[in-house]
């Protein structure tokens, strides 16, 4: 049924550093064509909340099928989702928040004169604004989602019923999403060429390398025994490793000075954990809610409130980015050792 790894055991090649480079190499390939979407009919905040959040969680998705195909543990895909979450909007921002700062004020020089040039930079401070009061909605849905989850998990887990809220607000969300962008285009006149259907293809070549690696790592995890890398801790340590790809992306974005694609980035690949994996997986199984659920969530609606506040302002300060990481502490030494 999957012939990469037999041609990976035929090689001799099996092992638990071939199958973390699979999925480095599958997470980055899809990458390395999302920044090509930006000239493909797709605006950077477009990017980041309709498209890379699909690439970026879709390790997320995939651990949830794995999960349900294998009869693992419904609860690590709760917490997997947890410590995505709340990983991307305080480690993961706060870092490349104190490393170079995040501002997404528009940099339009003034230095050049003439109507053109007032009308260019007219057109980027408008671009900024609109990019702002998008990421605002997009956190606004964030504080909105896991509100609700908090609300349904009150009763100690997440049932079939449940399950379904939490899918059709997703659903609801993106076809706002989609709908948002078409909109967009039709008043560029913009439309999806074939390039953009070519890096669809290398997406999804790229999310066969995810599920692949996925797939191995769970299986050689749930063998381990002793230490922390154990069956008990897979939620966690799949969590974290599916974060690294939003770290990639987050680092070098900031680096690129693309503030815009770092948050929408982040704050939309939220969307994909809570509510559709959350979701999703208390259809097939009820999820019972771990000790430190009730505290993840806490964490993550404060982190979305500082967010929505910085993102108003324009800027999240290099100063800003310590307390995030503090708070990414507090979450681990609760749900680790608490």
């Amino acid at each position: 049924m999957n012939p990469l790894p037999e041609i990976i055991d035929t090689l001799g090649f099996t092992s638990v550093w071939t199958y973390l480079g699979l999925f480095l190499g599958a997470s980055l390939l899809m990458i390395w064509r999302l920044e090509a979407l930006l000239d493909h009919g797709l605006e950077g905040t477009a990017l980041g909340t309709l498209v890379m959040p699909y690439c970026s969680g879709l390790g997320n998705l995939i651990f949830v099928y794995i999960i349900a195909a294998r009869h693992g543990p419904a609860k690590e895909v709760l917490t997997n989702c947890l410590v995505n979450n709340v990983t991307n909007l305080t480690l993961v921002l706060g870092l490349p928040a104190v490393v170079w700062g995040l501002s997404l004020r528009s940099e339009a020089k003034g230095k050049k004169s003439g109507k053109a040039a007032a009308g260019k930079r007219a057109a980027a401070e408008t671009t900024q604004r609109l990019n702002r009061l998008s990421l605002l909605l997009t956190l606004a849905a964030v504080l909105f989602f896991t509100g609700v989850t908090w609300a349904l998990g009150r009763d100690g887990r997440l049932d079939r019923n449940d399950g379904l809220v939490l899918v059709a607000l997703f659903v609801f969300w993106q076809c706002f999403q989609v709908f948002d962008v078409l909109k967009h285009n039709i008043r560029r006149r913009a439309s999806f060429g074939l390039m953009f259907y070519f890096d669809v293809l290398v997406v999804l070549a790229g999310a066969y390398g995810l599920y692949v690696s996925i797939d191995w790592l769970v299986a050689w995890l749930s063998g381990q025994q002793g230490g922390f890398l154990n069956a008990g801790h897979l939620g966690w340590l799949s969590g974290w490793l599916m974060v690294l790809p939003n770290a990639l992306i987050a680092f070098y974005y900031a680096a690129k000075n693309r503030a815009d694609i770092v948050y929408a980035s982040q704050v939309g690949d939220g969307h994909i954990c809570i509510p559709l994996c959350l979701g999703l997986s208390a259809i097939w199984q009820p999820l019972p809610t771990p000790a430190f659920f009730a505290t993840g969530l806490l964490i993550l609606m404060g982190a979305t409130v500082i967010h929505l506040v910085c993102v108003s302002a324009g800027l999240l300060p290099r100063w800003m980015g310590w307390p995030l990481v503090a708070a990414y502490a507090w979450f681990v030494g609760t749900g680790l050792l608490g």
